[in-house]
């Protein structure tokens, strides 16, 4: 959880338009999401920066109540779930 919110809190959001961000550790990259509907979640690439190398990769969010869990993969590396609850607006 350390990692997690080690610049700032960790967080991912998906806009409307099809658009979003996401940030943890020192990762911090834009996101390009699609809603299935034949799974029920949210399917998204994302692109940015670690420490100022270059990242990419995908991913899945499905929201359940108050909290989003899911999975994410870097390209050619590193991969693991998450879950998120929603921010307190």
């Amino acid at each position: 959880m350390d990692y997690i919110d080690m610049e700032s809190p960790g967080y991912i959001t998906f806009k409307k338009d099809g658009t979003g961000q996401l940030h943890f550790g020192c990762v911090d990259a834009g996101v390009d999401w699609r809603f299935n509907p034949r799974k029920g979640r949210a399917e998204f690439t994302f692109s940015g920066f670690d420490e100022g190398d270059e990242v990419s990769g995908r991913g899945w969010a499905k929201v359940k109540g108050t909290r989003m869990q899911g999975w994410l993969a870097f390209h050619l590396g590193d991969k693991s779930g998450f879950v998120a609850a929603k921010a307190a607006e």
